[in-house]
């Protein structure tokens, strides 16, 4: 991912970084995107309030009911919407988002500087490696976000879209290029905040542990690493997705 302490990027190149960062993106899209599509839908669902006359009960009940719920309703193959324009996502975001982020942060201290990078060098880092992988990678985004959206239908009633390729020339030719930037404003605080929430975090945990006597730069250093990263960047980033969700869907609305 990243590295730690004042280790400069010059033993892997920026291809090969974006490269191994793309893969490994693409494969954790492939996992988790049932969970992602099933926040989806929890997110966009209207909370029924005590006394109100017209509004149905909830229809999804936690992440594991709504993943049950999408799946019966709507078939397991579901779970799964938006993994195109996901994989799309995590190819440009991915890649760009850590594989700039040495480079980036090595020109932030300049080429003579000693020692441990400050943390504050790493936020700044972070935050602008995220906010220009978003600006590439908004219409995949926005894609994503509109397909995994779209629950089941009535009978005779079709789809917006019919892909992930579908949705990128329908929304081009219906609403015009600019609109695949839709939400660019929003995505990019909060992929920006996450982003440098967790690539600083991880960089700063990985640190600090390869301080402690006993431990080198091995596996389980990089999963303790991430899975700080990962606790961190869930707290920060949360009350922005949700505000971002919004905003993406108000033309899909």
């Amino acid at each position: 991912m990243v590295g730690g302490g004042d280790s400069k990027a010059g033993d892997i190149s920026f291809a090969g970084t974006f490269a191994s960062s793309a893969f490994a993106a693409c494969f954790a899209e492939i996992c988790t995107i049932p969970l992602d599509t099933a926040k989806v839908r929890l997110q966009l669902q209207k909370k029924a309030v005590a006394g109100d006359i017209g509004i149905a009960l909830p229809k999804y009940k936690g992440m594991l009911g709504t993943v049950a719920t999408i799946a019966r309703e709507e078939g397991l193959a579901s779970l799964w919407k938006g993994i195109v324009p996901g994989l799309h996502r995590q190819c440009l975001f991915g890649g760009l988002r850590i594989g700039l982020y040495e480079p980036i942060k090595n020109l932030y201290v300049g080429d003579n500087f000693v020692g441990d990078v400050p943390l504050t060098t790493k936020i700044l880092a972070g935050l602008t490696t995220g906010a220009l992988a978003i600006s590439v990678a908004n219409p995949t985004d926005l894609v994503k976000v509109r397909l995994q959206a779209e629950g089941k239908l009535a009978p005779g009633v079709p789809r917006r879209y019919s892909g992930a390729l579908n949705a990128y020339s329908t929304i081009v030719r219906q609403e015009g290029v600019r609109a695949l930037w839709t939400g660019l404003g929003p995505n990019v605080a909060r992929n920006a905040i996450i982003n440098a929430a967790e690539l600083a975090s991880y960089d700063q945990v990985k640190q600090t542990i390869l301080k402690i006597p006993g431990f080198t730069d091995n596996v389980l250093t990089h999963l303790l690493s991430g899975l700080g990263a990962g606790f961190v960047a869930v707290c920060v980033g949360s009350p922005v997705d949700v505000v971002l969700l919004i905003h993406s869907l108000i033309i899909f609305s």
